[in-house]
């Protein structure tokens, strides 16, 4: 063997590794999101430190197998070399009221960034654009605001919509529309207002992430460490798209949220500022330091639950044993396929 080869990946280690330290949390919210007033999340500590399963309860097992390869990938293998150590997060607002905006900003003291939430099935454009104007009288004409649409509308929706929201003077738009046809075709249209356009699900819910690219859908991609499947996965891809990027997270514990502050710490050119401050939307968590900003950003380090904290936010019998089944099956679907670290 050349001493350049590069080493060969640990194997998935057993199901057992997992279970033996395995903690169900459900953790609650201080404002609903994403339709859900609790967070729930599967903790284990492998040899590397603590690491996070936590896909959303509506994925099945397929889509979910990726979020427990990147968490056995943190647990048990190091994380890439750091570039820095810290990084710049923006604020997320939740799609609440007009009037509560400012509170939602005051829990990421800092942020000179929003990320603020549209396209909600239960509300309206009018609703999206007094909130974003919230936002925007908020931060000041030096803030930046940014929009997630989730998928929400379609071409012509978005196309409407952006139009409303331009005054806004916006970063960016992310995942307006749900497929990579949309996408690119909403680029197209809007192309004239020099808003970019960001893929997120388009990114992580199919079976090529760099169709984004190769179809010219979106000015920059916004990756999870966890629904791309592990920390170096997301790196690959970062650099066989060409894109700029964005690091994001899934509404994490600060155990997760670690994991992708350590791949924005190593994606080489981060432009823009990370969607890595949720914690400041969970009303609990797993620390007692929890990775919330300070001064706009948050530090790249590993997390250690307080096994009070644990215990305290225990999810019941039933919510335990409905992750502990699941966690099971994604073991046996990588294990099928082989997988390697």
């Amino acid at each position: 063997m050349h001493d350049d080869a590069q080493p060969v990946p640990p194997p998935l280690p057993p199901l057992a590794d997992l279970l033996a330290t395995a903690r169900v949390v459900a953790l609650p919210l201080v404002t609903r999101f994403r339709g859900i007033d609790v967070r729930e999340a599967v903790l284990f500590e492998g040899p590397e430190g603590w690491t996070e399963f936590s896909p959303f309860a509506e994925y099945g097992d397929e889509e979910s197998s990726a979020w427990l390869e990147a968490s056995v990938d943190y647990g048990w293998r190091q994380a890439p070399p750091p570039l820095r150590d810290r990084i710049p997060v923006n604020a997320t607002v939740p799609s609440v009221d007009p009037d509560e905006v400012a509170a939602v900003l005051e829990r990421f003291p800092g942020c000179r960034t929003a990320k603020v939430k549209v396209a909600a099935s239960d509300q309206t454009l009018a609703q999206d654009v007094a909130r974003v104007r919230a936002a925007r009288q908020a931060l000041g004409p030096e803030g930046r605001v940014r929009l997630d649409a989730n998928g929400g509308w379609n071409v012509d929706e978005a196309e409407h919509a952006i139009h409303a929201l331009a005054e806004f003077d916006l970063e960016y738009v992310e995942q307006p529309c749900p497929g990579i046809d949309d996408l690119a075709e909403i680029r197209l249209r809007t192309k004239y207002m020099g808003i970019p356009i960001a893929a997120d699900e388009s990114v992580r819910r199919v079976d090529d992430p760099l169709a984004v690219a190769e179809a010219g859908a979106a000015d920059l991609l916004v990756i999870k460490a966890q629904p791309l499947g592990g920390i170096r996965r997301a790196l690959s891809i970062v650099e066989a798209a060409g894109l700029p990027v964005n690091v994001s997270s899934a509404l994490d514990t600060s155990v997760g949220l670690a994991m992708g502050a350590a791949l924005a710490a190593a994606v080489p050119h981060l432009e823009y500022d990370c969607g890595l401050g949720t914690a400041s939307l969970l009303a609990a968590d797993v620390t007692r330091e929890p990775l919330v900003p300070e001064a706009g950003a948050i530090a790249v380090r590993r997390v250690e639950p307080d096994p009070g904290l644990l215990d305290r936010y225990a999810a019941d019998a039933d919510r335990t044993a409905w992750w502990l089944a699941r966690l099971e099956r994604c073991h046996a679907l990588l294990a099928r396929r082989g997988s390697v670290l």
